[in-house]
């Protein structure tokens, strides 16, 4: 009786891990931005990620949400993060209306304002698997990252002077996803030299 209760589990695993190696092997498994999520794939991916995160310390911010470091938390934002997560009050950029899973819009409704500082300071540290969030540990200072992470905890009640800053110098959707191909002025060619008559 016990035997064959086992032998029945480990043959309901083998079936479990070849269909599941099955679905990913022979193409099944979605791979584009654009095609419907597997089943489970959200939930699954969200509990993992909280589930990780309640094992972790819960530290303190570095910084206060005072507005001289909201003030540089933005210029960081915008040269970082404004890609992805938008600004107040203008569209999506191309980028992250092609991102799968989608990024949230920090200046658009709730955003990230619910979550603790702690929570979303790691994930500006550390990034996140099967997303488009990168890691900023050893790109940026550490104090850049707690900037940041108190800009967007206080998205929701910025001041006029922050929001100056996040808008200064907008840039389109196309500049914001490929900065290097900024327009350059065109060189302005000299008037050719017109010659003098000669004397006769």
């Amino acid at each position: 009786m016990a035997k064959g209760f086992i032998l029945g589990i480990v043959v309901a695993i083998l079936l479990v891990g070849g269909s599941l190696y099955a679905y990913f092997s022979w193409g099944f498994a979605p791979v584009a931005t654009s095609a419907s999520p597997m089943p489970l794939e959200r939930r699954l991916a969200r509990r993992a990620l909280h589930a990780y995160l309640d094992k972790l310390p819960h530290p303190q911010p570095m910084v206060e949400a005072d507005e001289p470091n909201l003030i540089a938390g933005s210029k960081v934002y915008k040269e970082q993060c404004v890609t992805c997560h938008g600004l107040p009050g203008e569209p999506k950029s191309a980028v992250s209306q092609g991102m799968f899973p989608a990024p949230p819009q920090l200046f658009h409704g709730v955003g990230v304002t619910d979550d603790e500082p702690w929570e979303t300071y790691w994930k500006v540290e550390n990034g996140i698997r099967m997303t488009g969030m990168p890691a900023f540990k050893g790109q940026i200072p550490e104090k850049e990252i707690w900037q940041v992470t108190m800009l967007v905890k206080n998205a929701d009640k910025i001041t006029e002077p922050v929001k100056k800053e996040l808008l200064a110098g907008n840039a389109t959707p196309m500049s914001m996803a490929m900065p290097d191909m900024e327009e350059k002025p065109e060189k302005q060619t000299k008037p050719a030299k017109q010659s003098k008559p000669k004397k006769m």
